[in-house]
């Protein structure tokens, strides 16, 4: 009886190490990729006028975990698993806009979808804001 105890015990322990290891380690938690059919999207929003929009959204929805200079350093982010993305970090910049615009609206993980909660125009305006944040 115990020898079948002590059994369960360790194919538990193994499946419970497996499910674990599947959540932190998957391909998904690692690299963040949106559709081929998203790199193509364009902006049809331009110009200092959409960027302070895009800015005045950000600060009341994004800087919480993004931070307010978008290095995913903000006081909720440091919590979240995965981390909050760099805005400012050659990986994000060298997105597309229309990839930008689609994790913005998909969202994953810990981040909300925000395509019930913005405008498509809203959405467009971050993605020119977000380019003001790249490291120089």
């Amino acid at each position: 009886m115990y020898q079948v105890k002590t059994t369960l015990n360790f194919v538990v322990a193994i499946i419970f190490a497996g499910f674990f290891l599947m959540g932190f380690l998957s391909p998904d938690q690692a690299k963040w990729v949106a559709p081929a059919s998203a790199k193509n999207l364009k902006n049809p929003y331009a110009g200092n006028a959409s960027i302070n929009k895009g800015k005045s959204i950000y600060k009341t929805r994004c800087v919480v975990c993004h931070g307010d200079k978008g290095r995913g350093d903000g006081p909720a982010g440091k919590a979240l698993t995965p981390p909050p993305a760099d805005h400012s970090s050659p990986a994000v910049q060298a997105q597309t806009d229309g990839e930008l615009f689609w994790k913005i609206s998909e969202g994953r993980g810990p981040m909300v979808g925000w395509k019930l909660i913005l405008s498509e125009e809203e959405r467009w305006h971050l993605v020119n804001y977000l380019r003001t944040l790249k490291t120089k």
